[in-house]
């Protein structure tokens, strides 16, 4: 992929770790990234190069053929009413990586013939070795090797029905804090969750090698990397409290279980 803008909204812990993958994965050496965040201030270290930096999303969004859209679920739909006047249809790619938010939810507000991929990351994206799921609308389907692209800079992808983006955002995003502590059951973990015993393993191999890359590389404690993945009354710290009420390695299956109810609660 070559000469293209790509705009990533949200500039906090996951979306930083993107724009680090892609760098790091060689795909700023051709196209443009944009940075936002309300506080442009705090992350204007990073304007440079073919980075720029700004807290316009409106903007961002018009001068964008990809915009990946990183914010706090309770953002987004604030967020999507700002840029809706920006998309042109047909020209641009968006990618959701906002848990909980189905596509259904996003096309009310932008309509059904934007291009939307719902992808399920990781923060191993920093050290190019996410697991990340993907799934799209109709419209989405024709940009998805596009998608593909940008996520395989950083690590490994899969395309997913969306109904299983819950069990996704479980055993992919939570599974990078849940891993850190215990590396067992993963395999049965996602099988309850409704994959096959296949993609279930693939998942969780992966998985793990990023959250092992990760400490790695960076030499942080293992408690500090599952904060960057924790948010106040999250559904990662909801599986993980319950995990350790239960006993760490009998727990797992348990601890996964309780973060899905907690993404279903999301939903509702």
């Amino acid at each position: 992929m070559k000469n293209k803008t790509i705009t990533i909204i949200g500039a906090g812990n996951l979306g930083l770790a993107i724009f680090r993958g892609l760098e790091k994965g060689g795909l700023l050496k051709d196209n443009k990234l944009i940075l936002t965040k309300r506080n442009s201030a705090a992350i204007q270290q990073y304007s440079l190069g073919n980075v720029s930096v700004t807290d316009n999303n409106q903007e961002a969004t018009g001068q964008s053929d990809i915009i990946i859209l990183a914010v706090q679920p309770q953002q987004l739909s604030e967020v999507l009413v700002e840029i809706k006047p920006a998309i042109k249809e047909g020209q641009q790619t968006l990618i959701s990586v906002v848990t909980a938010v189905e596509i259904s939810q996003i096309e009310e507000t932008i309509g059904q013939k934007i291009s939307i991929v719902r992808a399920m990351p990781n923060t191993a994206v920093a050290v190019l070795e996410s697991m990340t799921c993907l799934a799209a609308n109709n419209a989405g389907l024709k940009k998805l090797e596009e998608v593909k692209s940008i996520f395989e800079c950083v690590g490994e992808t899969m395309f997913i029905e969306e109904a299983l983006m819950q069990s996704a955002t479980v055993v992919c995003a939570s599974g990078i804090a849940f891993w850190m502590r215990f590396i067992r059951a993963t395999s049965q973990g996602g099988v309850q969750l409704g994959f096959d015993a296949e993609d279930a393993q693939r998942i969780a191999v992966q998985t793990c090698l990023g959250a092992a890359t990760l400490l790695a590389q960076n030499g942080d404690h293992p408690e500090k990397e599952i904060d960057r993945v924790t948010t106040p009354k999250g559904c990662t710290i909801a599986g993980l409290n319950e995990m350790e009420h239960n006993g760490l390695s009998s727990a797992l299956i348990k601890g996964l279980v309780k973060s899905y109810e907690r993404i279903t609660k999301m939903k509702s």
